[in-house]
């Protein structure tokens, strides 16, 4: 408003603000910019007097008028706990923040609903003319935390504020690793959003703690590796005091964080640093590699088996391997890569003896069966727990390109019996089940043609198996 606002327009503005609290250009405003659950409490009243209203909209001049003029309490509360104060903080206006904080009863401390003082709004919208003006109270508390236990700091960590990081962090009395409700200090809130910036000004603290976990058990390098914000694990794995190693609450590091969310480029910083372990497992005892392979992370998969000390059979809780977990899950992009280890384990059985051909055959994914058939040190027979093999697994969980492609191989015994411990399998409902006996099912086929006698094997098999429980027609 302009300055030399004649005495005739500061009556009207001041008649027209007295009354102002609960009319309804005030529910309006309020309204619109306020979150939807406080707007119930407007209905009963705003409490938006003609100070909130100067102050919000940072008319300096109202604002000392309607201070001059008495009657209005400077400390009072709108329907949310917001004072003027809060509102000039929120929206920026240096000017009106300047005025209320030479008057000596203003409170610059007092929170709102959320618990958030008027210096924690001036941070987590970055104003820093107004953090500065708040720093200069000697009285203003810079830990105050919020409802959520967010400090200014943490707010401002949080919302990639570097300036106003820089001046709450010139103050001695200014807390670092103060965490929020979730555990997170500073430097975790600036990890998960990827504020580089920020993080490299956090860094610059002697005090800062680099290993402080969540409530999840994830340090800083932990939420920036899950959430793939490689500057941020960059200028973390800079630091020679930080563990690359720390375990979350899952009891994944946060190279097996990147590795199971597919974050290359995070994996491949991780991987440069000697001391990460590139086998630690998880809860599941499942390892970096196997998370990328049960995801179907080929790059990852690439990047780590590029380590010479990566285990690629190691098994998780069911002993499916790296191989079993990509099988299992038809990842067969990961399952062609992993194939290309000597070392890998074509025939390593998981916790149900079954192989990852058994596991691929179960799933029916074919393109996997195919790739483990074309390797000649595959055994094609194992049987399971229950006795079954793929073949056996394919047929009765009717897949039948697996069971097709099964068949075509030479050492495959469609014969081989499913005895699942002295009984028909589950489902048979008598003992003369071709699954259960497929010998029976086969007799009576004869030929010295080897891809003829293969063909009316599957015929045999289709129109005995696949028919098997369905009602008739």
């Amino acid at each position: 408003m302009n300055r030399d606002l004649s005495d005739h327009a500061k009556t009207l503005a001041l008649e027209l603000l007295n009354r102002c609290e609960d009319h309804i250009s005030a529910v309006s405003l309020l309204e619109q910019v306020l979150n939807p659950r406080y707007i119930e409490g407007i209905a009963t009243s705003t409490h938006f007097s003609g100070l909130h209203w100067a102050s919000f909209f940072g008319t300096v001049e109202l604002v000392t008028v309607l201070i001059n003029a008495g009657g209005y309490n400077a400390n009072q509360q709108d329907c949310t706990g917001l004072t003027p104060l809060a509102w000039a903080a929120i929206n920026g206006h240096e000017g009106v923040v300047k005025l209320l904080l030479e008057r000596g009863n203003v409170d610059p401390n007092r929170p709102d609903v959320n618990g958030r003082a008027p210096l924690g709004w001036a941070a987590l919208k970055g104003h820093e003319g107004v953090v500065k003006l708040l720093l200069g109270r000697e009285n203003v508390d810079p830990n105050r935390p919020d409802v959520h236990n967010l400090t200014p700091l943490g707010s401002a960590a949080l919302e990639g504020h570097e300036g106003v990081v820089k001046l709450l962090l010139e103050r001695e009395n200014v807390d670092p690793n103060h965490p929020d409700e979730g555990g997170d200090g500073p430097l975790g809130c600036a990890a998960i959003r990827g504020q580089e910036g920020v993080v490299r000004i956090l860094l610059e603290r002697p005090d800062i703690d680099l290993n402080r976990p969540n409530k999840n058990g994830r340090t800083p390098l932990g939420c920036a590796a899950v959430n793939g914000h490689e500057g941020v694990v960059k200028l973390l794995l800079e630091r020679e005091d930080g563990d690359p190693n720390l375990l979350d609450k899952n009891g994944r590091t946060p190279l097996g964080c990147a590795a199971l969310n597919g974050q290359e480029g995070v994996v491949k910083l991780l991987l440069e640093r000697e001391n990460v372990d590139p086998n630690r497992p998880d809860v599941d005892d499942r390892t970096p590699l196997g998370c990328a392979a049960l995801s179907g992370h080929e790059g990852v998969v690439k990047l780590l088996l590029e380590r010479e000390n990566v285990d690629p059979n190691l098994p998780d809780e069911d002993g499916d391997g790296p191989l079993g977990c990509a099988a299992t899950c038809g990842q067969e992009g990961v399952v062609r890569i992993l194939l290309e280890r000597q070392d890998i384990d074509l025939n390593r059985p998981n916790n149900n003896g079954r192989t990852p051909l058994g596991c691929a055959a179960v799933n029916g994914h074919e393109g996997v069966v195919k790739l483990l058939l074309e390797r000649d040190n595959v055994d094609p027979n194992r049987p399971d727990v229950d006795d079954r093999t793929p073949l056996g697994c394919a047929v009765i969980n009717g897949h039948e390109g697996v069971v097709g492609l099964l068949l075509e191989r030479e050492n495959v015994n469609p014969n081989l019996p499913d005895t699942h411990n002295g009984r028909p399998p589950s489902g048979a409902g008598t003992e003369g089940h071709p699954v259960a006996q497929p010998l029976l099912a086969l007799s009576s086929v004869g030929t010295s043609d080897a891809s003829v006698r293969r063909q009316r094997r599957w015929d045999v098999w289709k129109s005995r198996v696949f028919s098997f429980g369905k009602k008739p027609s």
